[in-house]
């Protein structure tokens, strides 16, 4: 094959429609009009002998192939960001890098703000995508080169992953501020009938509830599991169900609902908050400023939620 005959700018536009799955969204995020980006995803087509992406309803759906080509082509344009931006030479200010973070909404609602703002201010030229991956698909998502970083809680992640602890929490527990949570927390039995929402993609309350609890021989009363943390002050203020957050979270909805936070005796509660990435960019710059601003941010925002200063 004869590169000197290929369009590169392909490239961007391919991921760019991976990550949209959207002829007039990615048009739009590149500037560029639809009938501009229906010809490159047909020119990709036909570079890569394949349909790439197909119709399905609202959204564009990938093929095997275009999943396949989805960690190669960005492992190529990181090569290319590279060279223009050679070791030592990042720029914040002046750089477009677009980068892409696992948070959860939790996160996301807790310890973003600063760093958002700190974009607008310092670095306007630089594009951050967040996605929630499920905390089994993470480790997946950073080796695949899917997300730069991953803030979370103890992933199961590979030796080529690398962690830094970012701030120490708590899990306690949650109810609306007039409902008597005493008698749930008297005992792992009484706390295991009580009736509780689950957040579906939370590892904490995997590890804090669930496998303490079946450790003990006991299965926890779920009456509703939702799939997203900000939804819960809602339910707690609408029944008597309590919740496992963290106590950042917790101090954070107290402050703007009436729930009451209680501490959990029954086990231990400890954790930490923690940046992923992949060693092959440890010694990135771009990456490394990454790393520093965002974990330096989000440690300041959860020391904040959590009391301590």
């Amino acid at each position: 094959m004869n590169l000197r005959r290929i369009d590169l700018n392909l490239l961007v536009y391919f991921d760019v429609l991976m990550q949209m799955r959207h002829v007039s969204r990615a048009a739009a995020y590149l500037g560029v009009g639809q009938p501009a980006m229906s010809a490159a995803l047909g020119r990709l087509r036909e570079l890569f002998e394949d349909p790439l992406l197909v119709r399905q309803g609202h959204e564009m759906v990938p093929t095997q192939r275009a999943l396949n080509l989805e960690a190669e082509v960005k492992k190529v344009l990181r090569g290319i960001e590279d060279v223009i931006e050679p070791p030592g030479d990042f720029d914040p200010a002046a750089s477009t890098r677009a980068f892409r973070l696992r948070m959860s909404d939790l996160l996301t609602f807790l310890a973003l703000q600063d760093f958002a703002r700190m974009l607008e201010e310092s670095a306007p030229g630089i594009t951050l995508t967040v996605d929630h991956f499920a905390p089994d698909e993470t480790a997946d998502a950073l080796t695949g080169d899917k997300i730069d970083v991953a803030i979370s809680t103890g992933l199961d992640v590979t030796k080529s992953i690398r962690k830094a602890d970012l701030y120490e929490d708590t899990v306690v527990c949650i109810a609306h501020r007039d409902f008597d949570v005493s008698g749930a927390l008297k005992s792992a039995e009484a706390f295991a009938r009580a009736s509780q929402v689950r957040v579906s993609q939370s590892p904490l309350d995997d590890r804090f509830a669930d496998h303490n609890l079946q450790a003990m021989g006991l299965d926890r009363n779920v009456r509703i599991t939702v799939p997203h943390w900000l939804s819960l002050p809602e339910i707690l203020c609408a029944t008597p169900l309590i919740a496992t957050v963290p106590a950042t979270f917790a101090r954070r909805i107290a402050d703007r609902h009436p729930i009451g936070i209680h501490p959990i005796d029954i086990f231990d509660t400890a954790f930490s908050w923690s940046i992923y990435w992949h060693h092959r960019y440890d010694g990135d710059p771009a990456h490394r400023w990454l790393r520093d601003s965002l974990g330096d941010s989000c440690m300041r925002q959860l020391r904040q939620a959590g009391g301590a200063g």
